[in-house]
């Protein structure tokens, strides 16, 4: 059986929690999130160094640096969930109020910079439902309000004003910005350094 080193290298062993985790690959500590599981963060650089074959074959993939970060959470991770508005945020809410599982939730707004497709009700709400992250190719709003959740946020900038109500939607698709395919179902590390995206599960 495989599993994977405390880097995230693909590693022989009979369980993946044979191998410890250290200060070197743990960003502080675990998280206790709402559904009473615990998150840990792998170090991005740390991953990148110790998976140079995944990187090359595209199973593991970097988005650009074009994010802001937001939110209590540096560091986050879990599955995604993929989602694709156009200056509205409905359907945000709706997946929002959902349980997160330790989810989290991408958004594909098209780059736009003409409003706010999260501010700080939806991010206390995905707080509470047990959302790991969500991450916008778009803009958020209620700066201070979001800084105060304990969540994951990242998006290109903010802006002061609400989006529409009413638009099209696509849910748990590929998307595609900041230079790399995104992934229903692929797992997403975030922390200070980037944001990775994985085919399957990286250990820490």
């Amino acid at each position: 059986m495989y599993g994977r080193s405390t880097y995230g290298k693909l590693t022989s062993s009979s369980s993946p929690s044979t191998f410890p985790a250290t200060s070197a690959t743990l960003m502080a500590s675990r998280r206790l999130v709402t559904q009473g599981e615990y998150v840990a963060s792998l170090v991005t650089a740390e991953a990148c160094d110790s998976n140079a074959g995944l990187l090359l074959s595209g199973d593991l993939r970097c988005l650009q640096p074009i994010f802001q970060i937001y939110g209590q959470r540096r560091a986050f991770s879990g599955p995604i969930v993929t989602l694709k508005v156009f200056e509205h945020n409905v359907s945000v809410r709706e997946l929002l109020e959902t349980k997160g599982k330790g989810r989290v939730l991408v958004i594909d707004g098209g780059g736009s910079k003409r409003c706010a497709l999260l501010g700080g009700n939806l991010a206390q709400l995905a707080q509470n439902m047990g959302w790991a992250g969500i991450v916008i190719n778009g803009c958020i709003r209620d700066v201070e309000e979001i800084k105060n959740c304990d969540i994951g946020v990242r998006a290109l900038a903010s802006h002061p004003q609400k989006p529409n109500k009413k638009g099209v939607t696509e849910k748990h698709l590929t998307v595609h910005f900041a230079g790399t395919l995104l992934c229903d179902g692929e797992w997403l590390y975030a922390d200070s350094d980037t944001i990775l995206v994985s085919r399957t599960e990286l250990s820490v």
